[in-house]
């Protein structure tokens, strides 16, 4: 087994992190805009500091992103000049509704992602669109709390019947929302959850993410009516768990850990709550209502494949004294076996070709892997050594094991694998820390942490490496 020839290579974006022009086109104010770069960031995205508008005194990297609302032409011919089979990029829900409740889209709105994927499909290039990538606007947040409330089901269903008989020629791949298990970890960016002083957040996540995955399969119901080849996934941010040790304990940790994150797969794959999660629920005294329409849409209308990021595996133990990893919203035990990037994001590919296994094995359904890439500070040369600006070669390291592993996947264990989007394939805003300086992409943007910078695009030399191995289709690494 190697490769399908028809393999979708390409590169990853998520319009909170990109677009900017946060208030053009008619675009409604939304959580992602509200989360400041500095020492609030953290407790912003859990929810636990509310922020519902732009206060002057704090600075919001998203609002200008990358500016790709002025700049997708010139982005998406890069992205055709490396050879991109496919493009994954998500819609900004206020620039449709900008409230969230309207009856009538955003003309203004519709257009602009008309254009982005008629731009790519110039180049046959095959748009991969996020129905939800973390965005919920404000109003639906400050007015019903969130997906809180079961009405953001309805909006929800409105907004994605709206896209998909609108796009309905120019969209194929579907994900309906980005990281779902996000939501237990960084509440408001995840879903737009406040929580009140004694609340009971863990009911309250419960309660939201039911709400989700409701919708979820409402919308790849609605999907396949509108157009039966079109193609719905859902979406997790992955990485297995290892015990640190072969202690029974460790194990039976890493295992929970483990099921915490698939409970969400596997209601959106299998169609309902595993018994584990249901004894969860009864042991937490969490209590949601789950209504006969609820259990037929969920049973009826699972997804056609499972998307995920991956970035790193996890480690785990239920000693005392070990050491925690640093820089990622999944804190845990360091793994001594593995490297670190600079924001101490742990390296390990084999550990892609294990979480894919583990996937595929209890799926079976196609996987996609749909961010994977490494953050770092990038040094923009005054001028070219070897025809480059910026030599990123330790990109080019991470990624070239990251491709052997995944191919090793499907070559080897026999895993179904639809294509490979490498995250923030041109420079955009950090989720975890609003940072420019945390770079991800082939192209090199000068926007800096401070926001200034002539948005200026370059190319790396990861950019000629990666439309290599596109060319050859993986062979060439």
């Amino acid at each position: 087994m190697a490769l399908q020839k028809d393999f979708l290579w390409g590169g990853a974006t998520a319009a909170n992190q990109c677009e900017g022009a946060y208030l053009e086109g008619g675009r409604g104010l939304a959580n992602v805009d509200v989360i400041p770069h500095g020492e609030l960031r953290p407790q912003v995205m859990r929810g636990l500091y509310i922020m519902d508008r732009i206060d002057e005194n704090q600075y919001y990297p998203s609002l200008k992103g990358i500016d790709f609302y002025h700049h997708y032409k010139e982005d998406i011919a890069l992205f055709a000049e490396m050879g991109f089979k496919t493009f994954r990029m998500s819609i900004a829900w206020s620039r449709i509704f900008p409230k969230g409740e309207e009856e009538e889209p955003n003309e203004e709105g519709l257009k602009f992602y008309e254009d982005v994927f008629k731009e790519c499909k110039k180049y046959e290039i095959e748009p991969l669109v996020t129905i939800t990538h973390f965005d919920c606007p404000m109003h639906l947040i400050k007015t019903y709390g969130g997906w809180k409330n079961r009405k953001m089901i309805d909006f929800y269903k409105r907004l994605v019947t709206v896209l998909f008989t609108r796009y309905k020629d120019l969209v194929k791949y579907w994900i309906t929302f980005n990281e779902i298990n996000m939501i237990l970890h960084l509440p408001f960016m995840g879903a737009g959850l406040h929580f009140e002083e004694n609340e009971d957040q863990t009911q309250a996540k419960y309660v939201s993410a039911h709400h989700e995955l409701v919708a979820s399969a409402w919308a790849t119901k609605i999907a396949h009516e509108i157009n039966p080849d079109n193609m719905i996934g859902c979406m997790m941010a992955a990485g297995n768990y290892y015990p640190y040790s072969c202690m029974p304990e460790d194990v039976w940790a890493a295992l929970g850990k483990d099921r915490e994150n698939m409970m969400f797969i596997d209601v959106q794959a299998r169609g309902y709550y595993p018994n584990y999660a249901l004894k969860f629920f009864e042991r937490e005294g969490i209590h949601f209502d789950i209504s006969d329409e609820d259990r037929e849409i969920l049973k009826n209308h699972t997804v056609d494949f499972i998307s995920f990021s991956y970035y790193s595996s996890r480690c785990i133990t239920t000693q005392e004294g070990v050491g925690e990893t640093i820089g990622n919203a999944f804190k845990g035990t360091k793994n001594p076996y593995l490297k670190s990037s600079e924001w101490g994001w742990q390296i390990d590919p084999l550990g892609l070709r294990i979480t894919m296994n583990t996937l595929y094995d209890r799926y079976q359904k196609p996987l996609f892997i749909v961010e994977n890439g490494l953050g770092a500070n990038d040094v923009l040369l005054e001028e070219e050594i070897d025809g480059y600006r910026v030599s990123d070669d330790y990109r080019i390291s991470y990624l070239k094991e990251h491709i052997k592993a995944f191919k090793a996947a499907v070559e080897e264990d026999g895993v179904d694998l639809l294509g490979f989007t490498p995250w923030g394939c041109i420079d955009l805003v950090s989720a975890s820390t609003g940072e420019m300086a945390k770079r991800y992409g082939f192209i090199y943007v000068d926007r800096h942490n401070d926001g200034s910078g002539t948005m200026q695009r370059y190319k790396k030399k990861s950019f000629y490496w990666y439309k290599d191995v596109i060319a050859s289709n993986g062979e060439k690494l």
